[in-house]
Order: structure tokens, then C-alpha cells, then sequence
């Protein structure tokens, strides 16, 4: 299994903090990007936005990092300040 975590804004649009997703046939962020926009249409607008930033075992991670069951996700808006 593979722990995904949701923060910020995409927290709150998701209605969700966390969750687990089985690891077959994922083998990339980007892939875990992709099931889990399958859930619903709201998910994959939420999920689709190129800006989202991605974590693999809390490190900053690119798209085609490979991911593995055991490994946290994290997926969170870009940060934005002044």
C-alpha cells in the first residue's frame, strides 16, 4: 500500500486528509496522480492542475519518480506568498 496525504486548499476540495492505494500497477508519482483522478470528475480537475506539487517519502519529488508499495505521497497546492 502506498499512504497518500492531501494538504491545504487540495485538502479541503478533496474532503480528504489521507488514504491508502493499493500499489499494482503504479509505478510513478504521476501514475499515482492518474488512479487517483479515476475516482471521480472532481478528482481528476482537483489532481489534473500542472502547478500541484508532489512529495515521495517527504522530499519535493518530480512526476516520474518512482514510487513503490510502503512509500508516502504527498500532494499539495503551490505555495504562494508576499
Amino acid at each position: 500500500m502506498i499512504k497518500v496525504l492531501f494538504f491545504a486548499g487540495l485538502r479541503e476540495r478533496l474532503a480528504c486528509d489521507s488514504l491508502e492505494l493499493a500499489g499494482e500497477g503504479v509505478e510513478t508519482l504521476d501514475g499515482v496522480r492518474h488512479k487517483l483522478g479515476q475516482q471521480s470528475a472532481e478528482w481528476a480537475a482537483a489532481l489534473a492542475d500542472e502547478r500541484l506539487q508532489m512529495a515521495l517519502n517527504q522530499e519535493l519529488a518530480c512526476a516520474d519518480a518512482a514510487v513503490k508499495d510502503g512509500d508516502e505521497v504527498a500532494f499539495f497546492p503551490p505555495v504562494t506568498g508576499g
